[in-house]
């Protein structure tokens, strides 16, 4: 974990393509978390009381390895964290998990999307450091150890307009081949009707 955060840079190319469906930011660190082994898990769990037994539903950790699970909130709405923090004190009761992990960006980084014209895009209603700080002092983790870590204006790169304009060829080159294949998945062959008189020549 320490290795990926260590890696990680906020680069202003891919603040300025982020929008719709997930980030370019989110894609980027999700990879780095996969690459060190670091794997989406959902559990199944249930409670059991004598002969009966009772779903208790759980959602999908973003990261999980070792017993630690990890959330990312980059730019979710801010109920997420109620949603990852209960994630937590279950998992945790359960014995599924030793520690929870929020990974979001922190709130000074509106200057920065304010700067790039990007700043609609992240509001205070989304998730952002000083959003689940309250829920933890709250007691929303129950007895789960969490750690936050937040992205911080020290690691934002900008990486110039060559980027950018890469940044969008690409995404632009993904678009279409997702397109062709979408539109292939849905081609079906035509219908042809015979008659009786066809079949038997």
């Amino acid at each position: 974990m320490i290795a990926v955060l260590r890696e990680f840079r906020l680069l202003r190319s891919d603040i300025l393509l982020a929008g719709g469906g997930l980030s370019p930011i989110s894609q980027r660190i999700n990879r780095a978390f996969k690459g060190h082994g670091w794997l989406e898990r959902k559990f199944a769990t249930l409670i059991k009381v004598d002969a009966d037994e009772y779903a208790s539903p759980t959602h999908a950790v973003d990261c999980f390895k070792g017993r630690v699970a990890l959330e990312l909130e980059w730019n979710n709405k801010d109920p997420f964290f109620d949603r990852d923090l209960n994630n937590f004190r279950l998992l945790f009761d359960l014995r599924a998990i030793d520690v929870g992990v929020i990974l979001t960006r922190a709130s000074e980084l509106q200057t920065i999307f304010d700067d790039l014209g990007k700043g609609q895009s992240y509001g205070n209603s989304t998730t952002h450091h000083a959003k689940p700080w309250p829920r933890l002092e709250g007691g929303g983790g129950g007895g789960c150890p969490v750690l936050t870590f937040a992205i911080t204006q020290k690691l934002y790169v900008d990486d110039g307009q060559q980027a950018v304009d890469a940044a969008v060829r690409a995404k632009a080159d993904r678009d279409a081949k997702k397109k062709a294949r979408n539109k292939k998945s849905n081609y079906s062959a035509p219908i042809r009707r015979f008659s009786a008189a066809d079949l038997c020549g």
